[in-house]
């Protein structure tokens, strides 16, 4: 992984109606200029798909890169 292209990650810690996320689970986001702009974010959640969903389900988070590493590796 590219050290310019450092892959974004959100804490959950809210979950209204949203069967596929877990509280206080670290979830990946996606790029997602124009939902941004709306006020969600696109991430990956429990059912393994991008969804979009409101940014105050979410807290930014900074990972070490050892812990982004980890997270990203698919079994």
């Amino acid at each position: 992984m590219p050290q310019n292209k450092r892959k974004q990650f959100v804490l959950c810690v809210r979950n209204d109606d949203a069967e596929d996320l877990e509280l206080r689970k670290v979830y990946e986001v996606l790029s997602d200029r124009k939902a941004s702009q709306d006020g969600y974010l696109r991430v990956i959640d429990e059912s393994g798909e991008d969804y979009l969903y409101p940014e105050s389900y979410f807290v930014a988070i900074t990972l070490p890169a050892a812990a982004q590493q980890a997270l990203l590796v698919t079994n």
